[in-house]
């Protein structure tokens, strides 16, 4: 078998794309939103309840305490943002049914803390 210069181009270039692929696979994982945090969650929770006319039975301390189980759960960070900016909005069904579980199930003990 003889090598000659053309095969080791097509080598070359084919392990040269590799480290490429890599790249571009790590910067399309790093696109997705990030979590938010506790606070934007409470904040938004807070804004969202008090719109509502539910202010104040669902204070800034419960919309604390209902964001710590929110921001813990499996929910998606997308689900979690529309939370943080106030508006009752989930990313699919999946979502929106453990939304209404953590909160059906925590809100009186986040309403008496």
């Amino acid at each position: 078998m003889k090598i000659n210069d053309r095969n080791l181009r097509t080598t070359s270039r084919l392990l040269l794309a590799l480290p490429i692929a890599a790249f571009a696979f790590s910067l399309a994982a790093c696109g997705g939103p990030s979590r938010p945090s506790e606070a934007d969650v409470a904040k938004g929770l807070a804004e969202f309840f008090d719109s509502q006319g539910m202010g104040d039975q669902i204070d800034a301390d419960a919309a604390e305490c209902l964001a710590e189980y929110l921001v813990d759960s499996d929910l998606s960070n997308e689900t979690l943002t529309f939370l943080a900016n106030g508006e009752d909005k989930q990313k699919n069904e999946a979502d929106k049914a453990l939304t209404t579980q953590i909160i059906s199930d925590n809100v009186q003990e986040c309403i008496a803390d």
